[in-house]
């Protein structure tokens, strides 16, 4: 996910956005500790892109 696509999203997309990526955070952490997740580098790209959604949360309030 880039940020120049999280820029031209409203503030209701990206709160929507950042509840889609907590729920698959929580997917994947509760696959690992299953032992059923594969690609263990979706948990550190999920981290990253909640990182990235609540960094333009917070520019957008700023700018308000």
């Amino acid at each position: 996910m880039k940020v120049s696509e999280l820029r031209d999203k409203s503030a209701e997309e990206l709160q929507q956005t950042l509840v889609d990526l907590t729920k698959d955070q929580f997917g994947y952490r509760m696959q690992q500790s299953t032992g059923q997740l594969a690609q263990t580098h979706l948990l550190k790209q999920v981290k990253q892109d909640i990182a990235r959604v609540k960094t333009v949360l917070r520019e957008k309030k700023g700018n308000e």
